[in-house]
């Protein structure tokens, strides 16, 4: 078996993949008799016959079947082996692809700028859309890794969640519920509400926990498909809303919004990184990634504690 090349297992994995040596001399631009001479000294290496021939027909020969199982578990690992040295190279000159919901803009920034100290060769870029085009990226895998605060169920995807993601009830500063206790949600809900647009992460999120409390949403006053915009008709007098905590992180204590206190609020919610099942994440995004489980957490709550210091 030490005798056997890669070159004859490449030419055996063709093979067995087309069952016809014509077919795989086409595939690898090989003539047939190459093919068959690469063959016949792969044979003599294992010392067992790896095809049979039944009519037109080729079939593994239970040897011919354990040799493939090997070849193709060494094509992988040469496959790791050279992403892993283009990828160490990339470390210092490599690229980071990114897409996040819009809320995720607040604290993801901080994210990228304590990375890009520590490997400022990294060339990073951000999408920032919505839920809707964020899953339509996903799905053509036009990124390395995606932020979102409601992984979808319909994709074959790998979520990790990463940060909290709270979900509060905002009210102008002077709100009349300003200064009250533990609302209650059949008080909150007389109040004129701006929602997020339809399809919507928060919006969702928001529905189903009303809905799960029994509580109907009616009187809805606006739907707007931006926080900051939600955010410029709260501090308007136009109705409260529910967003993200970290939308309320360059607010402050002495800004135009406050946080109401509602029972059964926060809604406990995550930022998740999500990746297609099976992407071969370069080292650069497992690198990254590394980065979030270990330190994220941390600098994203540094981020909305500084704002209300």
């Amino acid at each position: 078996m030490k005798q056997a090349t890669l070159h004859q297992l490449k030419v055996f994995e063709a093979i067995a993949e087309y069952g016809s040596f014509t077919r795989a001399a086409e595939e690898l631009f090989l003539t047939q008799p190459t093919v068959s001479q690469q063959i016949k000294q792969l044979t003599k290496a294992i010392g067992l016959p790896l095809f049979e021939q039944v009519g037109k027909r080729l079939y593994l020969t239970d040897a011919g079947q354990e040799v493939l199982k090997v070849s193709r578990d060494i094509s992988e690992r040469f496959t790791q082996l050279e992403m892993t040295l283009a990828d160490l190279k990339g470390l210092k000159q490599g690229k980071l692809r990114l897409a996040a919901t819009t809320t995720a803009k607040y604290f993801v920034p901080r994210l990228l700028g304590s990375f890009r100290q520590r490997y400022p060769g990294i060339s990073i870029s951000l999408q920032v859309t919505n839920q809707q085009k964020l899953l339509e990226r996903l799905a053509e895998n036009l990124d390395d890794l995606y932020f979102t605060g409601q992984p979808p169920d319909n994709l074959d995807i790998k979520p990790r969640p990463v940060i909290e993601n709270p979900l509060v009830v905002i009210a102008p500063y002077n709100h009349p519920l300003a200064q009250e206790k533990n609302i209650s949600l059949q008080r909150l809900v007389e109040e004129p509400f701006i929602m997020r647009e339809p399809g919507s992460g928060t919006r969702l999120a928001v529905e189903r926990f009303f809905a799960e409390n029994r509580v109907e949403i009616n009187n809805v006053e606006m739907e707007i498909g931006s926080n900051e915009a939600i955010k410029q008709a709260i501090a308007g007098g136009l109705g409260i809303s529910v967003l993200s905590r970290h939308a309320l992180a360059l607010e402050g204590l002495n800004g135009p919004l406050v946080m109401l206190d509602v029972e059964g609020f926060p809604i406990q919610r995550y930022w998740y990184v999500v990746y297609p099942t099976g992407k071969q994440l370069s080292v650069v995004t497992r690198t990254f990634l590394d980065y979030l489980l270990d330190e994220g957490k941390q600098i994203a709550e540094q981020t909305s504690l500084e704002a209300y210091r």
